[in-house]
């Protein structure tokens, strides 16, 4: 039970005094101080919470029709006195009983809570980022609020339920019952002093124009003059997404886009799309300029508003997009659904799996289009959905095709670690008798580019694309190949060079091999069951040794993320390829003792586990070895 829930009042009807869930009261804080860098940011939230009240209102009224038979239309009304210092937003929508407004407004009943406020960096700029992506809506009432007050009475219920919740934003609330004669809710702000600037009538009109105009029902305001009670619409009060694109300014999309995703920043790209025929369907679709926090939280919410012949149904239908897509806002309008559909119903629905193929194959042309247009917006589109967008080469076979093109690579033709190699750039500058598209994968682009693995391909001038995220070996296993070039991990098995290789090469390795089978059969018996074989290799140039997996043995990265979740990890055995050239080599070959060949073969072993990325089982015994090792050299120096 939340903070806000815990009381001890026997009567429900009295006037309660309740403290904050903890949350709230950090967002609080954070409010009270101003973090966003938009302060008028706070009336497109609250029209917003409006707006949805009246959606919800109309959608509970297809149930039961009683609950709009008083006749009171669905709008939104704004008063301003600018003598008291005082906003009030008022809709006429579903409204709340005493319980919903302990409940709603009393606690933040959002997954990714705590992960919101471990984010936060005391930084004003990137925090006020933050909280606008959090979408905290009823807050930021308190960024030019000393104190809020909210009357509010649930549609279908006697007046004698209304409800008043107030709260100075100290840490408490209060909220008791009265009498109020009309369902729906009114939002009352006492602004700061520093804030009165916003009870003048002409600045909130031009504030609803701004970020209210596509709300889709009338923003109202008392006619100008003192005298005057009559209200008139502020706002074009039309839902964007039905009207024609020619009508529609590239301002008034952005706009859109900042209401439905709690954002004050423009989208990168949107597409407006309306499909006829065999199912009728609207979709207003738009990428981010940015990432959430709780981008990779796996049971937060997300998905698309979902309208039924423009009757809003519910937020964050995820049932229309598949998850690798999470980060795309928007709404879509079926003409084919019935207005009682449920979560449950969406996910058996061949309509709506039909509809998220639609869309699904809208977005990844939308991003392909933006790739193609504008490189400097789809590079930030990269840097913070890359990631995201690479599941679907695992998820969504049917698209593989279509993702592929839209991957970004750091490779070793570019110094400065960027993502900026396509396949098709990797394939185009490719070696005339090149059959594979090498990579490699490590901790860090800098440990990718240095890799030993990758000594002899850079010797040969092969490119090799570079990889450091977590999710990509899981998604390079899944991947075979790209315009007929088959993919290459250069840590794994055999290199594959192919007509790259000429008899000279191979008449070279066979003689290094046949000259070196005492020294790979004297470190085999050294390490035993460590290494399943040891032998010369083709990879290395500078460093001595390293582990090889076979083919499709799972990698050092799998290894780690599945122990750290607490799975299984699958038993491999290495082999240890040693560079027969390399001085170390040299002297291991010539150590006659065999406790100290050994224990070099141990040390050797060990630092090749290093070279992959892997862990050293023993720490302190590696370090023992490697001290000795050192006084045996500083013995033999002197």
């Amino acid at each position: 039970m939340s903070e806000a829930a815990e009381t001890t009042a026997e009567k429900p009807t009295e006037k309660q005094t309740l403290g904050f869930q903890a949350e709230v009261r950090d967002l609080l804080k954070l409010m009270i101080h101003s973090l966003y860098s938009h302060r008028e940011i706070f009336l497109r939230e609250l029209i917003s919470n409006a707006s949805d009240a009246n959606d919800r209102l109309r959608f509970a009224a297809i149930a039961d029709p009683t609950l709009l038979s008083d006749g009171t239309d669905l709008d939104i009304k704004i008063d301003a006195d600018s003598k008291a210092g005082t906003i009030t937003i008022r809709d006429s929508g579903i409204g709340m009983s005493r319980e919903d407004a302990i409940a709603n407004l009393g606690t933040i009943a959002r997954s990714g809570t705590a992960e919101f406020f471990k984010s936060l960096s005391g930084d004003q700029q990137k925090d006020s980022a933050l909280i606008g992506q959090f979408g905290v809506g009823f807050y930021s009432a308190f960024i030019v609020s000393d104190k809020v007050t909210v009357v509010t009475r649930r549609a279908g219920s006697p007046a004698e339920s209304g409800v008043k919740w107030e709260s100075s934003a100290e840490g408490d609330f209060t909220v008791e019952t009265l009498n109020v004669p009309e369902r729906g809710t009114a939002v009352t702000l006492h602004l700061k002093e520093d804030a009165k600037e916003f009870a003048d009538g002409w600045r909130l009109r031009s504030l609803i124009r701004k970020y209210s105009d596509h709300i889709g029902f009338p923003v109202r305001m008392k006619k100008e003059g003192e005298a005057n009670l009559d209200y008139e619409a502020v706002n074009e009060a039309k839902a964007l997404w039905t009207l024609p694109r020619t009508e529609i300014k590239d301002e008034e999309y952005k706009q859109f886009y900042q209401h439905i995703g709690h954002d004050y920043t423009d989208p990168l790209a949107w597409s407006h799309n309306k499909v006829e025929g065999k199912r009728e369907y609207t979709s207003l679709l738009y990428i981010p300029g940015r990432a959430p926090f709780d981008l990779w939280q796996r049971d937060a919410a997300r998905g698309l508003k979902l309208y039924v012949r423009r009757v809003f149904i519910m937020d964050d239908a995820e049932q229309f997009l598949p998850q690798y897509l999470r980060f795309v806002k928007g709404i879509v309008d079926s003409s084919d659904l019935p207005l009682n559909v449920s979560r449950e119903l969406l996910q058996q629905d061949p309509e709506v799996d039909a509809i998220k193929g639609g869309l699904t194959k809208r977005v990844l042309d939308m991003l392909s289009k933006l790739m193609k247009d504008d490189a400097e917006k789809y590079a930030t589109f990269w840097k913070e959905f890359g990631a995201v967008l690479k599941e679907g080469l695992v998820q969504d076979h049917a698209n593989k095709d279509k993702i592929l093109p839209l991957l970004r690579f750091a490779s070793t033709n570019d110094p400065d670690n960027k993502p900026t190699t396509t396949l098709a750039q990797y394939v185009e500058r490719m070696k005339p008798d090149q059959e594979r598209i090498y990579f490699i994968i490590a901790e860090s682009l800098e440990a990718a580019r240095s890799s030993p693995y990758i000594e002899q391909l850079k010797e040969r001038g092969l490119e090799v694309l570079l990889m450091a995220e977590r999710i990509d070996e899981w998604v390079m296993d899944h991947l075979d190949e790209f315009e007929g070039k088959k993919f290459k991990n250069a840590s794994r098995g055999d290199l594959e060079l192919g007509k790259l290789e000429n008899e000279d090469d191979k008449k070279k390795q066979e003689e290094v091999k046949k000259e070196t089978e005492g020294l790979t059969k004297r470190i085999k018996d050294a390490l035993g069951e460590r290494v399943e074989e040891v032998r010369t290799s083709a990879r290395l140039r500078e460093s001595p040794a390293i582990l090889v997996l076979k083919e499709h043995d799972m990698g050092a990265s799998m290894r780690r993320i599945m122990a750290a979740a607490g799975q299984k990890v699958p038993e491999s055995k290495p082999a240890l390829e040693i560079n027969a050239s390399h001085p170390i080599v040299k002297y291991l070959d010539s150590e006659p003792d065999e406790e100290h060949f050994k224990e070099l073969s141990q040390l050797l072993f060990d630092q090749a586990s290093l070279a992959e990325g892997g862990q050293i089982s023993n720490p302190a015994d590696y370090v023992q070895r490697l001290n000795r090792l050192l006084v045996r050299l500083a013995g033999a120096s002197h």
